[in-house]
C-alpha cells in the first residue's frame, strides 16, 4: 500500500505517518514544504527506512505535483497540508487562503488526473481523504452537536478557507468523480504538537513560570481529541469509508478552556514543581479575548461509530498526562523550536 501524505511533517500528519509506519507493508511519501510548523525531527525515527520518502514541495506547485503523483503511483492520497492556526490567519490571512483554497485546488486537480489516467490502466481502488476542522460548522450555543449535515458557518480567516477546501472536495467528487473522502475533526492534543496551541503553550510557560494567558473568562468551549485517536480514525475512514461521505471525528471530551489550564496547572504541580512551592495555578491571567472567538463547539461521533466501529481510546485525563509527560521527556524537540521559531508570543491581536 502505497500512501502519499501531504503536510507530514506536521504535527498531526506526523503522527500519522508514524503510525503507520508501525504497520507491515505500508509505503509512505511525505510531501511538506517545512513552514514554520513542519518539523521533520520528529521523524527522525523514520527517515532512513526503506519504505519512507521525503520531498519538500508546496503543494500550490503545480508541476511538482503532478510529476510526484505521477511518479509515486499511491493508492492513497491523504491531506494534511494547512495553515492551521486561527491567530496567526488573523494576522496574515493570504497565507491561508494560499495554501489552504489553491493548494488544495491544484492538489485536487493533480490527484484527478493521476486517477484519470489509472483508471484506463484498471480498476482502481484510489482514494482521496481530505482532512478538516470542526471549526468550519462556526459556533455552538450551550447545547447541540455538530454532525455531518450541520450548515458551514466559518467566523476566521483559518476556518473559512478550511471550509472552501472542503467545498473543493466535494466539487471534484461530484463534479469529476474523484474517488473522496472527508474528516471533520475536534481540538487535536498530543505529542509534537507545535506550542502556538493551547496545550503545549501552557505546558511550556507552566515550566518556564512565565503567565498562562487566557482568552476572556476561559469560558469557551472545546471538545478534545487525542492525536493518536484521530489517527487510527483516520485509517479507518481510508480503508472503510464510502466515498463522497464526510465523517465527523472528535474525543468525546468537552471542556472550558479555564477547566483545560486548571488541569495542566494541578499536573505540573505534581511533576514539575516551581521553585517557589507556590501552585502553577497562581500564573493564569486573563487577557482581551481573540477576534471571533466561537463560543463552543462539540463533535457528534455517531455516523463513524455507527457505519464504521470507531470510538475514542483515550479520556482526556489520560491523554493529557501522556501529552504533559511527552512535553517533560523531549525537552531538546521544543527548545530547538524557542531557539530558532517562536517563543509563545501572542499572535492575532488587532491593532487599536
Amino acid at each position: 500500500m502505497k500512501i502519499i501524505v501531504t503536510g507530514g511533517a506536521g504535527f498531526i500528519g506526523s503522527n500519522f505517518i508514524l503510525q503507520q509506519l508501525e504497520q507491515p507493508n505500508i509505503d509512505i511519501l511525505n510531501i511538506d514544504k517545512l513552514t514554520y510548523a513542519g518539523n521533520l525531527h520528529t521523524l527522525e525515527g523514520v527517515a532512513d527506512m526503506p519504505n519512507y520518502s521525503f520531498l519538500q514541495a508546496d503543494i500550490s506547485n503545480k508541476e511538482m505535483m503532478a510529476e510526484a503523483i505521477e511518479n509515486y503511483r499511491p493508492d492513497y492520497i491523504v491531506n494534511f497540508a494547512a495553515e492551521s492556526h486561527v491567530d496567526r490567519s488573523i494576522d496574515g490571512p493570504f497565507e491561508f487562503i494560499h495554501t489552504n483554497i489553491v493548494g488544495t485546488a491544484v492538489l485536487l486537480n493533480a490527484a484527478l488526473q493521476y486517477y484519470n489516467a489509472l483508471s484506463k490502466e484498471c480498476n482502481s481502488n484510489f482514494r482521496f481523504l481530505h482532512v478538516s476542522t470542526d471549526e468550519v460548522f462556526g459556533s455552538l450555543s450551550g447545547d447541540g452537536l455538530f454532525t455531518e449535515t450541520t450548515p458551514y458557518d466559518p467566523s476566521s480567516p483559518y476556518s473559512a478557507s478550511k471550509a472552501s477546501s472542503d467545498h473543493l472536495v466535494r466539487a471534484w467528487h461530484r463534479t469529476y468523480g474523484l474517488p473522496a473522502l472527508i474528516t471533520n475533526c475536534s481540538n487535536n492534543y498530543g505529542p509534537c504538537q507545535f506550542p502556538e496551541k493551547l496545550i503545549p503553550l501552557m505546558v511550556l510557560n507552566c515550566l518556564a513560570e512565565k503567565p498562562l494567558p487566557v482568552y476572556g473568562k476561559g469560558e469557551n468551549v472545546r471538545d478534545w481529541l487525542y492525536v493518536i485517536d484521530h489517527c487510527e480514525a483516520i485509517s479507518v475512514v481510508l480503508n472503510k469509508g464510502k466515498l463522497g461521505d464526510t465523517y465527523n471525528i472528535g474525543g468525546n471530551n468537552e471542556m472550558k478552556n479555564i477547566d483545560i489550564v486548571i488541569t495542566i496547572c494541578d499536573i505540573m504541580d505534581e511533576k514539575a514543581p516551581r521553585s517557589n512551592g507556590a501552585s502553577h495555578r497562581e500564573l493564569i491571567t486573563f487577557v482581551t479575548d481573540r477576534p471571533g472567538h466561537d463560543f463552543r463547539y462539540a463533535i457528534d461521533t455517531a455516523k463513524i461509530n455507527g457505519e464504521l466501529g470507531w470510538s475514542p481510546k483515550e479520556s482526556f485525563q489520560s491523554g493529557i498526562n501522556k501529552t504533559i509527560d511527552w512535553y517533560l521527556n523531549n525537552k531538546k524537540w521544543w527548545t530547538a523550536i524557542q531557539n530558532n521559531t517562536y517563543q509563545q508570543e501572542r499572535l492575532g491581536v488587532l491593532s487599536s
